[in-house]
């Protein structure tokens, strides 16, 4: 079985079912230091895979691929990309971090700002949170009722099933950390002068609505999971796991396309050889 199949969300999906720190592939040592370190290397050799698949990617320009990273605050959005996406060539790939959106964006449909980010031929962007932001806060805090968040998610299965037959590649990852990692995490910025500037006061107010998230998660992964856009299931109380289970994912992925570099134009080549 494959890393995908392994964390791909099931069909009847409960989010309290999940074990946050459950830990699946690695960590065979039993020490946890030993694995951490374990589960680095596997993680920077999959790094570096992904980054030689990226340029045989590029190269095709034919596929595009699409990561989106969803998850509470601290589950570790940030560190994926950098552990995971790190060693991709800048010319290639991307990063887009949705904020809360401007007056010109709420003026427009929830997708406008979303779909001029989506990468074109050749390209890797990763979505640091994503539209789904438009559909989980705007239903946790009551400014979208139950019938409009049905009809969002309608558009967003229209959008992605756009997005794949048009050449995306489309792998949704949902950061899944418990309610007492990520108090230890937002206590250790709040410990850690260097980490304050991470510490943002919005983080507590957002924590207090714990349990909605958790029902508006659950509700998007179970309404969005489709055969063209799958969701997988990441636990993230393990930072070392949750970046190394996204790589083995995402090299899978890229790696079942059993791209080959295109040929090359040689007609001009004896000019340069004499």
């Amino acid at each position: 079985m494959s890393v995908a199949e392994l964390f791909h969300v099931p069909a009847k999906f409960e989010l309290k079912d999940a074990d946050a720190s459950r830990k699946l592939i690695g960590s065979s040592t039993g020490q946890k230091s030993e694995d951490k370190q374990a589960d680095k290397l596997q993680t920077t050799a999959l790094a570096e895979q992904i980054s030689g698949l990226q340029e045989v990617f590029a190269a095709n320009h034919d596929h595009k691929l699409l990561v989106i990273l969803q998850g509470m605050d601290t589950s570790g959005k940030d560190g994926t990309v950098k552990s995971v996406f790190g060693q991709l060539h800048p010319l290639g790939a991307r990063t887009v971090a949705f904020k809360a959106p401007s007056q010109a964006e709420k003026d427009r449909d929830f997708l406008w700002r979303v779909h001029k980010e989506v990468p074109g031929k050749g390209e890797i962007v990763i979505f640091n949170r994503s539209h789904y932001e438009d559909v989980l806060i705007s239903k946790v805090h009551g400014w979208i009722d139950d019938t409009e968040c049905e009809r969002r998610y309608v558009h967003i299965r229209d959008f992605e099933r756009m997005l794949v037959e048009t050449g995306t590649i489309v792998l949704k990852f949902f950061l899944h950390i418990s309610n007492a990692e990520q108090k230890q995490r937002l206590e250790e910025r709040l410990a850690d002068p260097d980490k304050h500037w991470k510490f943002d006061m919005q983080d507590l107010a957002e924590r207090v609505h714990w349990e909605a998230y958790q029902r508006a998660y659950e509700r998007a992964l179970t309404a969005t999971d489709t055969r063209e856009a799958p969701w997988y299931v990441v636990p993230s109380d393990s930072k070392t796991q949750r970046n190394l289970v996204i790589a083995s994912i995402v090299d899978e992925r890229l790696a079942s396309l059993n791209l080959k570099y295109p040929p090359g134009n040689l007609e001009y080549s004896k000019l340069i050889v004499e």
